[in-house]
């Protein structure tokens, strides 16, 4: 058709359009004065779904065309100019019906509906433009709810019955409005005056658009409803149905027989009564029949003429519209006073005509609808969710409750804690008892067979059939409930009302119950799917047999909400959040989808203020909207963003967010101010924005909702969660009084400021003024809304003025959602869990843990980690180049400035590559909080490396010179025995004996030669530690018996591990057998047996201080270069005993001298093995013999090669390659090294990524090798743990799978190493024109920055000329090396100064090694000395908190053990003493009240229990008591449930806690 084409719905005939088109966010439409025909069935649709009633009234702009050529001869104004062609817009009903056809059943069913909220007339009767067939599109009509109210006098009083149902089932009057013949007048525009004489119900001639031009409206049949509002103004006292015919109804004669049929009364429009006409026979025929008839008559002036019973004939010539229209309102009064025949519009699928209900797709849904209501039918509606839904129900309900109580946690926390998680999961079984019903098995089958269209169908029939079923119950209990809230209301205004009021309240709180019973829908059955799927997951259920498998429910829903149907978040019922289903649905929707980034956009308002109806009208949603409270908890629905909207935008797709209204009538007092605030928080955390929704001018309400949503924004800022926010009024009388709505601004800025200053002493927070806790911009940011309606429901259309402010509100919330880069699906996931877990503690603020941003940060972490490394490789290798240079004398001082300039080009890399992360990373607006501090980290960490590596070189340096002497007096004496091999060799070279012999002699000369040349050299003196040990304790008036019974005993050696320091204490003489265990406001307390832990602890502090004191300072000793002194451990010894005179002073208590002995013995023993390493190498650097013994098997071959007769530059060749062997061998393991620790750190999972999985791997191995010794030292002193686990993986890698690696790594150094001394061997001889010695210098020069290379005594190789000949021997001798060199062992790995497990510890170790003050747990964050959260850092934590017994923790003043996890503490109703002096109970809720370390760390109520911990403690039991003296006993009696934990469920556990 032309028709169609000129729309561009030429291919739309078979190819409908479809709602999911609609369903999205396009461009922002066209200024009408653009519009072209091509647009208008995009504007007409969205305008419609925007409730904007001038939709149908829009029309393309036409080209106006002139000639500009003035004519030859005048023209007559009278006459037609016949080359002038008529240019002719497109009829506003033509546009509806060609969309209308051009549509999908569903796209039909949502313009119908709109077009019923419009107040607009409905196509009943459709003709095909195509074939004809005349189609009633029933299935449009299911969706539309009329409600209006009937007056009837009964008994002289007047009696109102409200009715509310599907139109579809209403049975009303239906009067039949049809002309025969044409007319002068128009039809339509009369019967709009018995409707509503302010608005076009019926489209006519008159309205704007109108032409005689249409195509596709003659023969279509609409109907429109009067519904009355119970008001003395109504038209009639019920509800009538009007029903028009366009066209003549004689051209139409199907249509008009079956209208007839159907009619209560029939109005017919004639020209004239003449017999004679074409119409005569028709009224003939209706005058005979018993069916009320009015006749209009246009030719004839008279009045109303009643023929007979309910037969009327009534005039129009010269009569006014109104007049008419009064007198006809009369007549259908009259004739509905009487019994006339009532229409039902189910009743046209009976007609014989073409239903759409027919179609085949639509009948297997209803079919399957049916079979769900059989089910539901065989009990009462208030029954059906107890009987056929039970697992939402007081089932879920308990749990919920269960579940909150475990964060409120009261008397033994961890019994309390075990007792609740054992009724929920009670709880969880009886729900998958009680999943036995046919109901959800047959709807869950149904859902998984359909396909898609199908599905559709069954959806929408399933919920209009149980609103169908539901509809007489619920309004006869709406009824009774508004009724008895008036009563409430007028007692509440009374003075003596209590008890009258009280039994009120009750009464309404029944039929709130009875309202929720009845109150069935498809959110109700989807509702029951989230618990089933929930209480199986919970239990680890198998998943059952398709298609009713529990575990494929979250896929079923996230195809349902993908194709854009809204999925509950919040019930509202029970007041929770099934996050295992939220979880399991939002991972389907992404799993289908994509990890698609959505915009959250979430509304909050008072109860019924507009909030869905404005959701729905936005963006074409199917939000359910009715008085009271129609939206219970939360629902969220996806809106894809169009491909033509994508530029510009981060985002995929809007997830809006509805929400029940605030200050419900079901809720009261408290429990309503708890329920709106939990919401509030709830949502606006959620919601990237949030449009807080404010209905009316009421001050009172006002304030109430500002209230809320303030103290939500403000928690949002005290967790560092920014959303945004727009206000938007509804109901404004005059949004374009601009002085007016000025003043409200500031009216409302004031009270949020004035909410701002109240909330934050609730809060606790630093804000004066709104925009303290939140961007807002007042004038931007507060929109005004028009009245919803248009006049005075439910006759009243929509205000157009309304639809612009939500099309303004639109553009609005996408030009700001345009700098959002929104969140992924899984973060929202997250964040919603994070919320939610965080709202169920009491404090929210102290609760909320932030996963994503924790997530992020731990990112950064890794990232943080790779940069660190960067840059201390490379200073590895620039350490390794200068050593070379130190050890080659060409370098006498490390300036700071030398190794900036070396290692800068990589700190400028570096620091791109961290711009990079932090600029293009997808989570950069959340790193953009920690940028500053990490550059400055960074730079802080450089300076570090280049500090400690310009010490380091600097002391090697030192040692250099100290050993200057010596090293020339091993060069002299290399070059005598070099000259006594030669010579000998000359010697014996004319009668060369057998090898034996030649060793054997070789021996005997050498011995002579090393005693001539070291003779009055005093070798250095070998040291006794142990003889000065004793010596240096002696010194502090230490009985000698005493100490070497304490040493032999060698219980010194684990002072530090030790669990109890009890008999280390000496007890006072008058106390018997008791000991002071507190001293507290300076009163003793003596208690038998054990020292409290607090002392405990403090004598651990006072070990491990004087520990690392003493080692610091041995390590400043200049041991290595000057060797061992045993007045260093005489000023141990003082410095040792020093500190434990001061401790005791303080202490005051006497320590026992075994104590004092075992503690100096324990830093000698912890101190020994660094002295004796380091005088080991003053002694390998300053003892000459020793040196030159290790040079023998060298100067052996030397002399055997001079005995074979080889010339000196085979010699020399062999003494060259000999140094450079050593020396290559050095380069190569230093090198690998650098390289193996590098690859172990990307690639062992226990090192790479961050602290927290170095960590976890810890603990796995812990439990692995199940060694209680390992524990203790773990717990006792972490970080020397770590550097042991971190050796002994390093050690095992090494011998399995590094092996291969190892050798690989050592081939390609030696590779690379021989090509750079092939290169300068080549360079050298080719450019050499010197002598020998000339030669050795320019070789050993070129290659001084790889390889160590001592000195060469020229003299003896004056007579080496032929260079290329040398060269090739050195070549024969390297090429030797490298094989040797090629098999090297990975033993060989820690033979030198770069070792693999060492520079992983440096790396790994270089952390953050705080402890959780309550259980000692290590602070997991990567970065040392990281700020807390409150100076923009973040706080320190870790997921692996542990019982404090595993540390000796018992409970204050007894020998029981402390159990119970803090994560447990802090959700109970207990109190901690900050410390051990204090008499100041802090609550563990409000555990950083107290102060540092307790603030600095975040520690969140975790709901379930660390199994891990609880198998180490059930595991080592025995062990724990022996060790620390104590007794899981009384308040530390392990629960039962702890034993049922075993390893694999442990080691599971750990798994959880890390993820």
């Amino acid at each position: 058709m032309a028709l169609l084409s000129r729309l561009h719905l030429q291919d739309r005939s078979e190819n409908k359009l479809t709602s999911a088109e609609f369903l999205q966010i396009k461009p922002t439409l066209k200024h009408e004065d653009e519009l072209s025909e091509s647009d208008l069935c995009s504007v007409y649709l969205h305008k419609l779904l925007m409730l904007d009633y001038r939709a149908r009234y829009i029309q393309a702009q036409q080209e106006q065309t002139y000639t500009s050529e003035e004519c030859e001869h005048e023209t007559d104004i009278f006459e037609d100019s016949d080359d002038v062609s008529e240019q002719t817009n497109i009829h506003p009903l033509d546009l509806q019906m060609a969309v209308f056809h051009c549509s999908d059943s569903f796209l039909k069913q949502k313009m119908v509906t709109k077009l019923s909220q419009c107040q607009y007339a409905l196509p009943l009767l459709v003709p095909d433009p195509f074939t004809g067939d005349i189609e009633c599109p029933l299935w449009t009509f299911r969706q539309i709810q009329k409600t209006w109210k009937k007056s009837e006098t009964k008994d002289n009083e007047t009696v109102m019955t409200m009715k509310s149902m599907s139109i579809c089932k209403a049975e009303t009057l239906m009067v039949l409005c049809f002309r025969l013949g044409s007319l002068s007048g128009s039809k339509s525009q009369l019967i709009n005056t018995l409707i509503n004489d302010r608005h076009s119900t019926f489209f006519h001639r008159n309205c704007p658009g109108s032409s005689k031009n249409h195509l596709l409206l003659d023969g279509v049949a609409e109907i429109a409803w009067y519904c009355p509002s119970g008001k003395p103004t109504d038209s009639f006292s019920d509800s009538v149905a009007f029903c028009n015919l366009h066209g003549d109804g004689l051209s139409h004669h199907k249509q008009l027989q079956i209208l007839m049929d159907k009619a209560s009364v029939n109005v017919v429009f004639v020209p004239t009564l003449d017999k004679k006409h074409e119409s005569a026979d028709v009224i003939k025929h209706l005058q005979e029949s018993d069916k009320p008839l009015i006749v209009l008559v246009e030719n004839s002036g008279n009045g109303v003429i009643k023929l007979k019973k309910v037969k009327y004939k009534v005039g129009l010539k010269n009569r006014s519209q109104p007049d008419v229209s009064k007198e006809m309102r009369r007549i259908i009064r009259d004739i509905i006073s009487g019994s006339s025949k009532s229409f039902q519009l189910e009743s046209m699928s009976d007609t014989g005509l073409r239903v759409d209900e027919r179609e085949r797709s639509c009948t297997k849904g209803f079919t399957f609808a049916e079979d769900i209501m059989s089910i539901i039918k065989s009990v009462s509606v208030s029954d059906v969710k107890n009987t056929f839904l039970p697992c939402q129900g007081q089932l879920w309900h308990d749990w919920s409750r269960m579940n909150k109580e475990l964060y409120r946690l009261k008397g033994n926390a961890d019994e309390e804690k075990c007792k609740k998680l054992n009724e929920c999961k009670k709880l969880r079984e009886d729900q998958c008892k009680a999943y036995s019903g046919e109901l959800m098995s047959s709807f869950v089958r149904h859902l998984s067979s359909l396909r898609q269209t199908e599905r559709e169908y069954f959806l929408k029939w399933t919920q209009i059939l149980l609103d169908d079923y539901a509809t007489d119950q619920l309004s006869a209990i709406l009824q009774s409930y508004i009724k008895k809230w008036s009563e409430v209301l007028d007692l509440k205004k009374k003075s003596d009302r209590s008890t009258r009021l009280k039994t009120k309240q009750a009464e309404l709180s029944k039929f709130s119950q009875d309202l929720q019973s009845a109150t069935c829908g498809l959110e109700h059955i989807f509702r029951e799917m989230a618990q089933i799927y929930e209480a199986h997951k919970s239990l680890d259920k198998p998943p059952g047999q398709r298609p009713t498998d529990w575990s494929k429910y979250p896929e079923l829903a996230a195809e349902l909400m993908i194709s854009g149907h809204p999925m509950e978040l919040m019930d509202g019922d029970a007041g929770h959040v099934p996050l295992t289903w939220i979880s399991g649905l939002i991972d389907q929707v992404k799993q289908k989808l994509g990890n698609k980034k959505v915009f959250v956009l979430s509304v909050l308002g008072i109860q019924s203020s507009g909030k869905s109806t404005m959701l729905n009208a936005m963006f074409g949603l199917q939000f359910a909207v009715s008085a009271g409270r129609c939206t219970r908890g939360a629902f969220m629905q996806l809106v894809r963003l169009s491909e033509d909207m994508k530029e510009g935008f981060q985002w995929d797709y809007i997830l809006v967010v509805d929400t029940e209204g605030l200050r419900a009538l079901e809720l009261d007092g408290n429990k309503t101010i708890h329920h709106d605030n939990e919401l509030a928080t709830f949502v606006v955390g959620l919601g990237n924005m949030t449009l807080v929704n404010i209905f009316g001018e009421n001050p009172s309400e006002m304030q109430d909702v500002l209230q809320i949503v303030v103290q939500a924004f403000m928690r949002m800022k005290k967790v560092r969660l920014s959303p945004s926010c727009v206000f938007v009024h509804q109901n404004v009388s005059d949004v374009s009084a601009t002085e007016k709505n000025m003043d409200g601004k500031r009216k409302l800025l004031e009270k949020l400021d004035k909410m701002v200053q109240l909330a934050a002493k609730e809060e606790v927070c630093d804000a004066k003024s709104f925009s303290d806790i939140i961007e807002f911009d007042v004038q931007k940011d507060v929109k005004y809304f028009a009245q919803l309606w248009e006049g005075s429901p439910p006759m009243a259309p929509p205000n157009p003025g309304y639809s612009e402010c939500v099309h303004d509100l639109k553009s609005f919330i996408l030009e700001k959602a345009k700098k959002s880069p929104g969140v992924t699906l899984s973060d929202f996931k997250t964040k919603v869990g994070d919320l939610w877990n965080a709202l169920l503690n009491e404090n929210f603020v102290f609760s909320f843990k932030n996963t994503l941003e924790i997530a992020v940060y731990r990112k950064l972490e890794v990232q943080h980690g790779n940069w660190t490394w960067a840059l201390r490789s490379e200073m590895l290798k620039i350490e390794e180049k200068l050593y070379t240079r130190i050890t080659n004398g060409e370098l006498d001082r490390v300036e700071l400035s030398l190794l900036h300039g070396e290692v800068w080009n990589k700190y400028d890399e570096t620091k791109l590559l961290m711009s990079m992360y932090f600029e293009t990373e997808e989570d950069k607006d959340m790193l953009i909080q920690w940028r500053a501090k990490h550059e400055l980290k960074l730079k802080d960490f450089l300076d570090e490396l280049v500090q400690g590596l310009h010490k380091k070189l600097n002391n090697v340096i030192e040692q250099k010179k100290a050993s200057r002497e010596v090293e020339e007096k091993k060069t002299v004496f290399e070059n005598n025995l070099l000259q006594k091999s030669k010579q000998l060799a000359l010697k014996l070279r004319n009668n060369l004996p057998d090898d034996q012999t030649l060793r054997k002699q070789f021996n005997v000369d050498w011995e002579t030669w090393v005693s001539e040349l070291t003779r009055g050299l005093k070798p250095p003196e070998k040291i006794n530690l142990e003889e000065d040990q004793i010596q240096a304790i002696r010194e502090q008036n230490f009985e000698l018996d005493l100490i070497i019974k304490q040493k032999q005993s060698s219980c010194y050696k684990g002072l530090a591990e030790r669990g109890d320091y009890t008999e280390y204490v000496a007890k006072k003489r008058h106390q018997s057998q008791n000991i002071i265990t507190n001293v507290r406001n300076n009163r003793s307390q003596f208690l038998s047996g054990r020292l409290p832990h607090e002392h405990q602890e403090q004598m651990k502090n006072l070990i491990k201080n004087v520990q690392e004191k003493a080692l610091k300072e041995i390590k400043q000793k200049p041991v290595a270069q000057r060797g061992y002194s045993s007045s260093y451990l005489s000023e141990m010894s003082l410095n040792v005993f020093t500190s434990i005179v001061e401790f005791e002073s303080q202490w005051k208590y006497p320590l026992k001298k075994e104590f004092k002995v075992d503690l100096i013995l324990f830093v000698f023993y912890r101190t020994q093995r660094w002295i004796s390493d380091s005088h080991s190498q003053f002694i390998k650097n300053n003892d000459v013999r020793t040196y030159l013994e290790s040079k023998k098997d060298e100067y052996y071959s030397v002399f055997r090669s001079f005995c074979k007769g080889s010339s000196s530059a085979v010699v020399l060749a062999e003494v060259i390659c000999e140094k450079y062997k050593s020396s290559m061998t050095e380069a190569v393991c230093n090198q690998t090294a650098i390289d193996i620790a590098g690859d172990m750190r990307c690639n062992v999972p226990a090192f790479k990524e961050n602290r927290l999985n170095l960590e976890k791997h810890i603990l796995k191995s812990l439990a692995e090798k199940r060694e209680f010794n390992r524990y203790i030292k773990y717990i006792n002193d972490p970080k020397a743990y770590t550097e042991i686990f971190i050796r002994e993986e390093v050690e095992t890698l090494l011998h399995t799978e590094y092996k291969d690696k190892c050798s690989s790594f050592y081939k390609q150094k030696i590779s690379n190493i021989q090509t750079q001394v092939l290169h300068a061997l080549h360079e050298t001889t080719k450019g050499n024109r010197g002598d020998i010695n000339m030669w050795l210098q320019e070789f050993t020069g070129s290659i001084k920055d790889e390889l160590t290379f001592g000195t060469i005594d020229p003299q003896n190789f004056t007579d080496v000329n032929n260079f290329d000949f040398l060269k090739e021997e050195i070549e024969k001798g390297l090429n030797s090396i490298s094989d040797d060199l090629s098999h090297l062992s990975v033993n060989k790995l820690k033979w030198f100064k770069l070792r693999p497990d060492q520079i992983l510890i440096d790396q790994l170790c270089d952390c953050c090694w705080e402890t959780c003050p309550f259980c000692a747990a290590v602070c997991t964050n990567t970065i040392k000395d990281h700020k807390s959260a409150k100076d923009g850092g973040m706080d320190h934590s870790t997921p692996f908190h542990r019982s404090p017994s595993v540390n000796g923790w018992p409970y204050r003043d007894s020998v029981e053990m402390s159990l119970s996890f803090c994560t447990t503490k802090v959700a109970g109703d207990g109190s901690f003493y900050p410390d051990s002096s204090s008499d100041r109970s802090v609550p563990y809720k409000q555990y950083r009240d107290a102060g540092p370390p307790f603030d600095t760390w975040g520690i969140t109520a975790d709901l379930y229990q660390m199994c891990y911990w609880q198998w180490v403690v059930c595991t080592f039991q025995e062990e724990i008591e022996k060790h620390y003296g104590l007794k899981y006993t009384g308040n530390g009696k392990i629960p039962q449930d702890w034993r049922k934990v075993d390893s694999i469920k442990a080691l599971k556990n750990l798994e959880e806690m890390y993820k």
